[in-house]
């Protein structure tokens, strides 16, 4: 028998780039929906396609596969109702465990495969999300943990006391490139790391693969925007310091930094970091520092009673933590205190295809976890306001917008 395992987060982004414009298209009409299942499940298809042939096998040697993804993405691919999902309180249509003929669904598996999806746990924590606490057994630590699974939709668990308590946090879609100006995925040619020098006067990129800059994904727009935040190229407000030779306002427009020389690139233009870019990571740092701090909150617990900050997602794998935690997306605890382990909801799929123990036990872990919708909590505009500036001081730019 052969099995296969994949991590859904992936498909419609063509179409669209997060899960609520995603949700509203399905909602435009059956057209629309039919189009993004078929988005989902050819995706799929041709990850299955491309797994068989690395085994030397057909997609129809695969007899069983286990799919993971967020909520809107589990229902689009199953087929079940979206339009709860679209407004408050954000509710599934389905929560259990689901196992069907893969056939129903569109994949191109063995005659009789059959897809296993784990429980969701809310309108926008789903299956990966306990797939998440499955593979980085976080439910088995000692003491109060966070774990955060960093994405476009970023889920938050606090695991304390024997019990366990999650949130969504609506990061937007900056961390996978989009929305980005000079935006892409973590790709070869990706910038994923920047270093400045000189007060931001000279610049250092790290690019996937080594080879020429592209664009920029998500750890590198990090990176960027705490780097210069560092070097007080942008102030708390992260308004960009006009006076810097690297910041220039073409025609009047809004200020941008200058990263990448048109001539140092390898698409012949300029790689960018301008204000919107700026504001797009203050959006996307906000939600997730503000739906941490109100999960705290609702446990009775301290930001110090947190001994340990587990960070999953394929994102989360290869950020910097001291830039997370310097801009205020992250708290701001010591970096020993945090654990990068990778893709766990891909590790928590793989034990579930392995092993219907470890399906049990992912069903249990959703029956055990709590949820907290943030939209519905009386302070949460404020604590997410209050999060949009950079925590702290580094250097005052001479010149503000």
């Amino acid at each position: 028998m052969s099995t296969y395992s994949v991590n859904c987060r992936l498909p419609a982004d063509r179409l669209c780039e997060d899960v609520m414009a995603r949700l509203a298209y399905a909602l435009e009409g059956e057209e629309h929906y039919a189009q993004l299942h078929r988005a989902v499940v050819e995706g799929l298809n041709r990850l299955a396609r491309e797994l068989a042939a690395a085994a030397g096998l057909s997609p129809e040697n695969i007899e069983e596969a286990v799919v993971v993804g967020n909520t809107a993405m589990h229902h689009l691919l199953f087929r079940l109702p979206v339009s709860q999902l679209a407004r408050a309180p954000y509710v599934p249509a389905l929560a259990a465990p689901l196992e069907v003929k893969a056939r129903e669904v569109g994949l191109r598996l063995a005659p009789g495969a059959y897809v296993y999806s784990p429980p969701v746990i809310g309108g926008f924590v789903g299956a990966d999300h306990v797939a998440m606490i499955l593979g980085s057994r976080i439910d088995e630590a000692d003491g109060a943990i966070l774990g955060l699974d960093v994405g476009t939709n970023m889920e938050v668990v606090l695991k304390y006391g024997g019990k366990m308590i999650s949130c969504s946090c609506a990061s937007g879609p900056a961390f996978e490139g989009a929305h980005i100006s000079s935006g892409m995925r973590a790709v070869e040619g990706a910038i994923q790391a920047v270093r400045l020098k000189n007060g931001g006067r000279e610049v250092e990129v790290e690019t996937v693969g080594g080879g020429k800059p592209l664009g920029i994904c998500g750890s590198g727009i990090l990176d960027a925007v705490a780097e210069l935040y560092r070097a007080g190229v942008i102030d708390s407000r992260g308004h960009l310091d006009r006076t810097h030779p690297r910041v220039r306002t073409g025609n009047g427009g809004p200020p941008e930094f200058v990263l990448v020389t048109a001539d140092e690139s390898g698409t012949g233009r300029d790689i960018t970091v301008t204000q919107k870019d700026i504001s797009e990571v203050q959006l996307a740092k906000a939600a997730i520092s503000a739906g941490t701090k109100l999960l705290l909150q609702a446990a009775g617990l301290r930001l110090e009673d947190v001994q340990e900050v587990v960070v999953a997602g394929a994102f989360g794998t290869h950020l910097k933590v001291s830039s997370a935690v310097d801009i205020g997306m992250f708290p701001p605890l010591p970096e020993a205190v945090y654990r990068q382990v990778g893709n766990a909801a891909g590790t928590g799929a793989r034990a579930m295809l392995l092993s219907r123990t470890a399906r049990k036990r992912a069903e249990d872990l959703a029956g055990q976890v709590g949820y907290l919708e943030l939209t519905v909590q009386r302070s949460f505009n404020e604590t997410f306001a209050s999060a949009l500036p950079f925590p702290g001081s580094y250097r005052t730019p001479t010149s503000r917008l």
